[in-house]
Formats: C-alpha cells, sequence, structure tokens
C-alpha cells in the first residue's frame, strides 16, 4: 500500500535507496541479483549490506531467496520508494493523498505540488503507478507492442515501458487531443493534471448527441495523429461543460499496427453501444469509421 511506503519513505537513509537502486539496475541481468553484485555496487561490507537487506524485507521493498544462490529482487513498494525519492526532490510532488484508482495494471492516488513560482494554493495532481507484469508477465507481452521482441524483462521493465509509452503518447497528443497534461514521469510513475469532470459511465448527459460527436471527433484527431486508443470506452473518457477527456493510454498503438483497424472498430463500438444502451442513440458503425479516417486519407 502507498500508505505504507509513504511512511516508511521518511525512514529511509542515503544506503537504503543505494541498495534499492543497485537492485533495480542489477534486474536488467539478473533475475535475482546477486549479493555479491550488490556489495560491488553499493560497497558496503557484507555484514552492512545484510542489514539493511533485513530491514528492508520486513518492509515488503525487497524479497530475497538463497536458491540456488543468495539474490534479491525490488518488490513494488520498493519500486515506489524510488519513484516518490526523484519526484519530491525534482519538487513535482510534496505530497500525496488518498487512493482514488486501483487496477490490475495501475494504482491511482492524489496528490500535491507545489504552486508556480512558489505563490498560491498548492495544486492538486494525479499520481499514477504503473503495475503492468505483476500477475502475469507472458500476458502482459502479448498484449503490449512496446514490449515485442523483449525476451528477458521483468515486472520493473514492463511497469517503467508501459509508464514510459504512455507519457510519450500524452506528450504527442497534447494539447490538440484533450488529455490531461503531463507534469513529470520517473520510471513506473506518471504525474499529471486532474481530469477534469466525471467519468462518462457515472454522468447522466443534458447534451449526450453533442458529447457523442465530440468523443468522436477527439478519436479523429487521435487517429490523425498516428494513434489508436485501444482500449477507449465509457470507464476512461471524463466528461464536463463543454469538454471531453480520454484518460490511460498504456495500450495505444500506431495506426500502422498491424490489428489497427479491428483495434479502433472496438474503440468505437465501446462509445456507440453506451450512448445507444443510455440514451437511445444510434450511429452506423462503417460510417463514423469512415469519417474517422476521412480525416487522414483525403
Amino acid at each position: 500500500m502507498i500508505d505504507d511506503v509513504v511512511k516508511l519513505f521518511k525512514e529511509l537513509d542515503s544506503k537504503d535507496l543505494r541498495i534499492l537502486t543497485g537492485i533495480e539496475i542489477s534486474m536488467k541481468d539478473f533475475e535475482w541479483v546477486p549479493v555479491e553484485e550488490l556489495m560491488k555496487y553499493t560497497r558496503l561490507p557484507y555484514s552492512s549490506l545484510e542489514y539493511k537487506l533485513k530491514s528492508l524485507i520486513r518492509n515488503n521493498m525487497v524479497i530475497g531467496t538463497n536458491q540456488p544462490y543468495e539474490g534479491y529482487q525490488i518488490y513494488f513498494d520498493g519500486y515506489d520508494a524510488l519513484a516518490l525519492n526523484t519526484l519530491v526532490k525534482r519538487g513535482t510532488i510534496i505530497a500525496i493523498g488518498d487512493e482514488i484508482g486501483v487496477g490490475k495494471e495501475s494504482v491511482v492516488h492524489e496528490a500535491v505540488k507545489e504552486p508556480a513560482l512558489g505563490l498560491g494554493e498548492p495544486q492538486g495532481v494525479i499520481l499514477k503507478f504503473h503495475r503492468e507484469g505483476r500477475t502475469s508477465f507472458k500476458s502482459v507481452k502479448r498484449s503490449r507492442s512496446h514490449l515485442d521482441g523483449k525476451e528477458h524483462f521483468s515486472w520493473i521493465y514492463a511497469a517503467r515501458l508501459a509508464a514510459k509509452r504512455e507519457a510519450e503518447v500524452i506528450r504527442n497528443l497534447y494539447p490538440d487531443v484533450s488529455v490531461p497534461k503531463l507534469l513529470d514521469n520517473n520510471r513506473h510513475a506518471l504525474v499529471m493534471d486532474v481530469a477534469e469532470g466525471t467519468l462518462l459511465y457515472r454522468t447522466k448527459l443534458s447534451e449526450p448527441q453533442w458529447f457523442l460527436d465530440e468523443i468522436l471527433r477527439q478519436v479523429a484527431i487521435v487517429y490523425e495523429k498516428g494513434y489508436i486508443h485501444s482500449d477507449l470506452s465509457e470507464y476512461n473518457i471524463f466528461v464536463n461543460d463543454g469538454l471531453v477527456q480520454f484518460i490511460d493510454w498504456p495500450q495505444c498503438v500506431e495506426t500502422s499496427h498491424p490489428h489497427a483497424d479491428e483495434l479502433l472498430e472496438r474503440d468505437v463500438s465501446n462509445v456507440l453501444k453506451h450512448f445507444k444502451r443510455k440514451y437511445n442513440i444510434n450511429r452506423d458503425l462503417g460510417e463514423v469509421i469512415s469519417l474517422i479516417k476521412s480525416g487522414v486519407e483525403s
């Protein structure tokens, strides 16, 4: 839990952070990082390193094994602590609030950053930790184009690449596409502006036709920029007065993807089914797809 990480984060010293960083770096080459590698990286004698590792294991930041050799892996809480350390040092965030969303592949929290130039009230932001690979490396690898061709990867690698991928897409789309502005990215963590409004599935729209048109217009802009969300639905679209915002981009693919047409059709179909079910608005899927593509093809 991030609340535990925040409490423990305040107690970590430079040696703890160096040990965590050493494990993180060495997991690129080892499934379990040998203690000898950690001794080289941290320059700590075995007795001091062992004492620190036992504390990190007790606090669920590191896990260890003695078979077939003494080795260690960083755990999610430890990786969270490293990302928090960097974000705090950069001044990106100064406090973390409640958990507001959790899924198989991410955990989302409220957070606070300093106001610009130190003037005014602190600003509320969103802090998102990717969790790709936590349950099944193979299933994540099958569904993520950025992992194609990667033979050796840990959950750290999967989560870090997913965050990097989402950050890259948001930067390329903003501000032409209505997405929350990306403020920072480190390791598997993203800091973004708070999405405006409420999620589409929770909202009773007074002008559903306008919002459907605006959602499809945004989908067309995304397509024109060379992307398909590929996980779009009423559960990751925010709506507000005169505003639509899309969130959650780690599954995004380029329009050159071999299954691009299928993924675009699924996205649009999800949206049309929601408006049909809730507002009895009918749109022809084929016609909508043609209109979305026409801006690129014309």
